[in-house]
């Protein structure tokens, strides 16, 4: 049985004119909180800084994409989730500490290593990264305590 697969999923359908559905929403309720403003204030003279700027926004929402590809609702909405949500550092600058003389620390790792470290397989890159591992677990135990 053959199906038919669908094409330019991201595009929107136009549906009123040239406008999408969005769009169309973005537009009529711009004009309709603009006509609220002007009910309200009475004056067209007093109304008209606060319905210019209304239309500002709705057009924005409605066209602009920012960098010609992420709606502005979307870069809102993120930057709104930004604000409110705690902020995650990962980087953060720890002061370095001086190592240990390397030739005490090495020798206690050598005697170490030379009496933990069994035989557990015949690879020797399997041995020489399993020996590392163990050496590396030691040398942080020992500056730990």
């Amino acid at each position: 049985m053959r199906f038919q697969v669908p094409q330019f999923i991201e595009v929107e359908d136009k549906i009123f004119g040239q406008l999408t559905l969005k769009q169309f929403i973005y537009l009529v309720g711009g004009g309709g909180m603009s006509f609220i403003v002007y009910v309200l204030i009475g004056n067209l003279a007093v109304a008209f800084v606060p319905i210019l700027i209304i239309m500002a926004i709705s057009v924005s929402l409605a066209f602009y994409k920012v960098y010609g590809h992420f709606p502005l609702i979307n870069v809102a909405e993120s930057a709104f989730k930004y604000w409110r949500g705690n902020k995650l550092y990962i980087w953060k600058k720890e002061e370095k500490k001086a190592p240990p003389s390397t030739s005490s620390a090495a020798k206690e790792i050598k005697n170490y290593a030379s009496v933990m470290v069994p035989k557990i397989s015949d690879s020797k890159l399997k041995d020489l990264s399993w020996s590392l591992d163990i050496k590396e677990s030691i040398y942080s135990n020992k500056n730990q305590k």
